[in-house]
């Protein structure tokens, strides 16, 4: 199975302060932003939403699990609904972590480190260096520029696309160029 071209998204892992995002559209990958602050990431959502051909946003949703909370998860859920918002809600959709984890690894205890070593797996060794998908300055790969919280903004968006949209696993997806 490959990885399929589709209209882009805006993918968003939302924080208290700063999210990760970036554009999405099954195969490439734009506008990463590995932390941006978050009134900056909403002015961003205006321009896209109005200026450029982005119908859909994906954001990461916070779930209860029955455990107490600080005051950063009540903040980042704030975030999440103004960029809802700013979006337009019938044009966002959610995703939450553990279906992430499982959607990427299969398994609900899978941590940062194993999603994105997915990741990596999933596209190709097109660039240069020691992990050709991220590659180098001179030789960039397609996850080029991806970190810190653009890897799990890119998890959601690939969660959403392969395995919400159109409910296919994505355990033998390999990008082919």
């Amino acid at each position: 199975m490959r990885l399929i071209k589709h209209d882009p998204y805006l993918c968003i892992d939302p924080g208290p302060k700063v999210s990760g995002a970036c554009l999405f559209d099954g195969v490439n990958i734009d506008f990463v932003c590995p932390e941006i602050d978050n009134d900056e990431l909403l002015y961003q959502i205006s321009l896209f939403k109005n200026f450029e051909e982005i119908e859909y946003m994906v954001i990461e949703g916070v779930a209860s699990y029955g455990m107490a909370v600080g005051m950063s998860v009540f903040d980042t859920v704030e975030w999440i609904g103004r960029f809802r918002q700013a979006f337009g809600f019938d044009f966002t959709h959610k995703v939450y972590r553990k279906d992430v984890k499982l959607f990427l690894c299969g398994s609900p205890r899978a941590k940062d480190a194993n999603i994105r070593q997915r990741i990596i797996d999933i596209f190709p060794a097109t660039g240069g260096g020691k992990r050709p998908q991220i590659g180098t300055n001179k030789e960039p790969g397609p996850l080029y520029g991806v970190s810190k919280h653009a890897w799990s903004a890119l998890a959601v968006g690939l969660t959403y696309i392969y395995g919400c949209e159109t409910h296919k696993t994505i355990r033998s997806l390999k990008l082919v160029k």
